[in-house]
């Protein structure tokens, strides 16, 4: 087991790597203060894992666990959903000092950490991702929330959890388009702080697709460094931490247009990324072969390269600005300076983004 820790001062919190952690108690009982806890969990996870958990857990004597189990899914990711957290919590008698436990991908960390942000003003809740996306991404940094129909994550906390337990041997159980979709979130980080990273992922793609151990293990430790970096010199997203929303500005985009849930998370990202080094690349900052070298890796780890077919430069305009990262009207959209270095600028020529929404299939093409 691999322990790093983000550092946040007196809100420091461990996350712990390895195999064989969903069973270690001993993970666990120093993040929970009361004597009730929640676990959150959805119909897929809930039959593979809840019952390892519960067992850990219930090691522990007098400790009250109860557990709700949501339905799978993006499209489930609303207010009618957060609910019946809500219900579970209050029809069980849980009090402030209750701890949720969020055992799943993204989609539960995030309402489970908005349920714990919000009941009784603030609970503690405790991270356990079981996809790649939500190890290397989601479960790190306190980002919590649901989406509105006219918008993703448009309502939401920061609240961070005590600590996030990435048992890797989850990932044996994870269909094919969720591990590329979590495998989007670890090319981010190569192009956006890390290209040495980056360039280790050009040499072991096909290890990782194959799942092998070691590659695996190694991505999501070098992800959760890069993450924990950034969050611990910008907690609230107020600088540098926007810039790990690389290719979110149009990949949400497609998520609303398509509805949420047609395209996963990590789908519609790695479709992003893409548009964001074709705007890059045509504002002079990355080489042509740098991006079509990013396409080529983006289909090697089985992600879209281009948007759906169906999206007009109006459909993505329209959703783009109503996305998080607008700011007093303008759109601010996170580019590559170069391979391994993002910036944040609301000064894209119109004429060049309109470009980028235009090329279609032809992306990066003169």
């Amino acid at each position: 087991m691999h322990t790093l820790t983000v550092d946040l001062g007196d809100r420091s919190y461990p996350i712990y790597i390895g195999t064989g952690l969903l069973d270690r108690a001993e993970l666990y009982t120093p993040h929970i203060k009361g004597r009730q806890v929640l676990i959150v969990t959805n119909e897929t996870v809930a039959p593979l894992y809840l019952q390892r958990v519960k067992t850990a857990l219930q090691q522990t004597s007098g400790l009250q666990v109860d557990e709700v189990i949501l339905p799978d899914g993006e499209a489930f990711k609303n207010l009618d959903t957060l609910n019946l957290i809500y219900d579970a919590l209050l029809e069980k008698r849980h009090n402030r000092t209750t701890t949720l436990l969020a055992l799943g991908g993204g989609v539960i960390g995030d309402m489970c950490g908005y349920a714990a942000a919000s009941y009784q003003r603030g609970v503690n809740f405790i991270q356990v991702p079981t996809t790649l996306l939500s190890q290397v991404d989601s479960s790190v940094g306190g980002k919590t929330g649901v989406n509105h129909r006219l918008g993703k994550n448009m309502i939401g906390a920061f609240h961070q959890p005590q600590c996030v337990l990435a048992d890797t041997e989850t990932l044996n159980t994870l269909p094919e388009r969720e591990l590329s979709a979590g495998i989007a979130e670890v090319i981010k980080y190569g192009l956006i702080c890390d290209e040495p990273f980056y360039r280790w992922l050009q040499d072991n793609m096909a290890a990782l697709m194959a799942r092998d151990p070691r590659a695996l293990a190694y991505a999501i430790e070098r992800s959760c460094q890069n993450k924990a970096e950034v969050v611990a010199q910008d907690e609230t997203e107020s600088g540098i931490r926007a810039t790990l929303n690389l290719g979110h500005t149009f990949g949400h985009a497609i998520e609303s247009h398509q509805g949420y849930g047609q395209w996963l998370h990590g789908e519609a990202v790695g479709a992003g990324m893409l548009q964001a080094a074709d705007l890059s690349w045509r504002m002079g900052n990355i080489s042509a072969p740098e991006l079509e070298a990013l396409r080529a890796l983006l289909q090697q780890a089985g992600l879209p390269v281009t948007g759906p077919a169906d999206m007009t430069v109006d459909d993505y305009l329209s959703r783009m600005v109503v996305d998080k990262k607008v700011l007093d009207g303008r759109i601010r959209l996170v580019l590559l300076q170069r391979i391994g270095e993002a910036c944040i600028t609301s000064e894209v020529p119109r004429e060049l983004l309109l470009q980028t929404l235009q090329a279609g299939n032809r992306l990066g093409c003169p």
